[in-house]
């Protein structure tokens, strides 16, 4: 024990002599990651619309239709403190309406938080879901 006190003692006298460490290169690694998506649609009614799409923002990019507004979008909800990729409570009452077969799987990286969120138009809470994220998701409406 008294050993491992030494050391300690030691250690820490060694490290003050040899003066301050340099600063870490903060921006780098505070810097948030590009956020980058992946929308797989399916059974839209709209043979264009059932395909998968990526989407990039900050810098715009990628092959969805309409980039630059799936990503002011996001801004939007991300400026009213709302997760759009958050599922529907199961304590939330929705009305029973069924909005289409449509499908949409949303993956990667949003606001440096993994995304893997599935939507669907199965009742209203769902459709309101879905389309909260328009244009993000294209129309799901057959």
């Amino acid at each position: 024990m008294l050993r491992l006190a030494a050391f300690a003692v030691t250690s820490a006298l060694a490290a003050a002599a040899a003066g301050p460490l340099p600063p870490l290169p903060l921006g780098r690694l505070l810097a948030p990651a590009p956020d980058r998506l992946t929308i797989a649609m399916a059974d839209t009614g709209n043979r264009q619309l059932d395909r998968e799409y990526r989407l990039e923002c900050d810098p715009v990019g990628g092959d969805h239709p309409e980039a630059q507004q799936a990503c002011a979008r996001l801004d939007q909800l991300a400026d009213e403190g709302k997760d759009p990729f958050a599922p529907v409570s199961q304590r939330q009452v929705c009305t029973m309406q069924h909005g289409g077969p449509a499908t949409a799987r949303i993956t990667g990286t949003w606001h440096g938080h993994r995304v893997d969120a599935t939507f669907r138009r199965t009742d209203g809470c769902e459709i309101s879901r879905w389309d909260q994220l328009e244009p993000l998701l294209p129309s799901g409406r057959s």
